[in-house]
Parts: C-alpha cells; sequence; structure tokens
C-alpha cells in the first residue's frame, strides 16, 4: 500500500486510508465519531507500522473504520529525550462498521515491519507498506 501527500503526515494519512479503504468502501463510511490512536517510534518506518497496526486495532476491538484522519500531534524530533522520540496522536473520524451498510472487502490481519518505507518524492512524501491479509500472504 503507498500513500503519498504533500507533507509526511499527508502521506501517512493516505496510506491508513488506503488500507481502510482495502476493508471498506470509503463511500459508504460516515464521520459520525471519532477514536484516538497514538503511537511512538525510534524510526519513521516503525513509527509508520506501530501507528498503522494501532489503527487496525481499533477496528479489531471497537469495529470502527475511519473515513478520515486528523493529526493532533506528528513529532519528528530524533535529538528529544526518551526511547523512541518520534510520536503521533490522531484522531479517527468514521463509524462503527456495519456489515449491512458498508460493502466489505479484504480481511487485514496487520502491518509487516518488514518492507516499510518512508521517502521525500518531488512533490512532497510517500510512506509504504506492505499488508498481512487474512486470505493469503500479502494483501
Amino acid at each position: 500500500m503507498v500513500g503519498r501527500g504533500a507533507t509526511l503526515s499527508d502521506a501517512f494519512a493516505q496510506v491508513a486510508l488506503g488500507v481502510f479503504a482495502l476493508l471498506a468502501d470509503p463511500a459508504s463510511v460516515e464521520e459520525r465519531d471519532a477514536r484516538e490512536v497514538r503511537a511512538h517510534g525510534s524510526a519513521l518506518e516503525t513509527l509508520l507500522v506501530n501507528w498503522l497496526n494501532e489503527c487496525l486495532y481499533i477496528l479489531d476491538v471497537e469495529g470502527f473504520v475511519p473515513r478520515r484522519v486528523e493529526f493532533t500531534i506528528f513529532a519528528l524530533d530524533a535529538s528529544a529525550p526518551g526511547g523512541e522520540p518520534l510520536r503521533l496522536h490522531c484522531r479517527l473520524h468514521g463509524e462503527d462498521l456495519d456489515p449491512a451498510h458498508h460493502i466489505p472487502g479484504e480481511t487485514v490481519r496487520g502491518i509487516r515491519a518488514d518492507g516499510a518505507a518512508v521517502l521525500s518524492v518531488d512533490d512532497g512524501s510517500e510512506a509504504r507498506v506492505f499488508i498481512q491479509g487474512g486470505s493469503g500472504p500479502n494483501v
């Protein structure tokens, strides 16, 4: 899955929305509620994978699927104190997944740490991950 954006936070949001688009048609998801998600990492790729897995945890535990991602903290100061100085907090805006309303898509078990990449590109940033699917090794 690849997400691109003018900023790094835009690229992160786009890759997350792409993952969730595999699970439910984004056009069928309404912004009825929000969930907080936080993640930390020692490198950008680790931060990306940890955060996406935390977002999937919200789906697994609460049955919540987002339509929009809003970052409240996107701190990338590697010189900050602490074991994992890169951190982000976000709000996922969406609703509870309803199989009668949302067209079910693929099964996503998680985001793989191997192969994750965060890149600078000509028009901004790009975030790439591999997905662990339920019906095969990768989606």
